[in-house]
């Protein structure tokens, strides 16, 4: 068998990979610095620059944002860019995605939140009740904004939403769900959505959808490969081997018992995720001719098990202290 040869490289933040496999029937992983990962990760195609546009111009139609997160990223998943870009607008944040996230931090999100009087909500969209439940928050929300402004005898009116939020966050999911219907397409890619529409929900609340928006800028290598792992990055922007090879160095340092049992691997404090690609390769069946391991298809594996949460839940950032 042969050895592999790496190359650790420190960079700012954490350490990121680049790995590339020499020849195609190789066993050899050659691990090099990827100075361009942050210009790539900065992403910013023209037409999200136009929905900003778009956005701002429908603002004055609708009674409420809705701003779709992932609770697996709480803070980094939002976009302080576009709630800017909204002004004062009334806004309820809701996570998606909370099934995938671990409920122990997800419990001090809540408190870090309740204390700085946001409005929000956690949800699992794939759950009726929750839906409903969603549903039900943004009228009361709506009302009390109007009954504060207006008095208690305002009028009951047609009710408008906006939804926002960054790629593949979930947004044309959770509104196929409330609306009952397959009213937004959904894919699984980000970016997917690349204009607005109005979608009845009920007889009282209609929903501008809008495409999904990016940062102008992510400030650090972190906060890119998280959004990379839930995929409101695309793929061919940071890399599958990057974006794969993070997933599994996270969740080897975090000794993550569904991980391991899911690829069958033993706790091993010696392992590197270079040693860990082979293993997963191996029990996986992930095998050129030869014997040698199919790296991208070990990527691709990977990566999709984590984004159907089958490695178990995962949430990388903590609230602030």
């Amino acid at each position: 068998m042969k050895k592999y040869k790496s190359k650790q490289v420190k960079q700012k933040q954490d350490q990121t990979f680049k790995t590339k496999k020499k020849k195609k029937n190789s066993d050899d992983i050659e691990l090099t610095e990827d100075t361009n990962l942050m210009s790539r990760i900065n992403w910013f195609p023209g037409h999200m620059a136009k929905a900003i546009k778009k956005v701002k111009e429908k603002l004055k139609l609708v009674d409420i944002i809705l701003e779709i997160r992932d609770a697996r990223a709480p803070m980094t998943s939002g976009n302080e860019y576009l709630v800017q870009e909204v002004g004062q607008k009334l806004r309820l944040i809701i996570f998606n995605k909370v099934n995938m996230a671990e409920d122990s931090v997800t419990n001090k999100w809540k408190e870090f939140l309740d204390r700085n009087q946001t409005p929000y909500i956690f949800v699992n969209t794939f759950e009726k009740a929750e839906v409903k439940s969603l549903l039900n928050l943004i009228k009361e929300t709506i009302q009390n904004k109007r009954e504060n402004q207006q008095g208690l005898t305002v009028k009951k009116g047609k009710m408008r939403a906006m939804i926002i939020g960054l790629p593949n966050t979930g947004k044309s999911t959770i509104i196929n769900h409330l609306s009952s219907k397959s009213a937004a397409r959904t894919a699984d890619k980000p970016g997917h959505t690349q204009s607005q529409q109005w979608i009845k929900l009920d007889e009282d609340l209609e929903l501008l959808d809008t495409p999904g928006i990016m940062h102008p800028r992510i400030d650090t290598e972190d906060q890119g490969m998280w959004l990379s792992a839930i995929h409101a990055i695309p793929d061919h922007i940071v890399g599958v081997d990057t974006a794969a090879c993070f997933i599994i160095r996270y969740l080897l340092e975090k000794k993550s018992k569904t991980f391991l049992d899911r690829y069958e691997l033993e706790e091993d404090s010696s392992r590197d995720y270079i040693k860990a690609l082979e293993e997963i390769g191996k029990v996986r069946g992930c095998l050129l001719k030869g014997g040698h391991i199919d790296y991208d298809r070990v990527y691709k594996l990977v990566l999709l098990d984590f984004r159907k949460g089958d490695l178990g839940p995962c949430t990388f950032e903590h609230p602030p202290v």
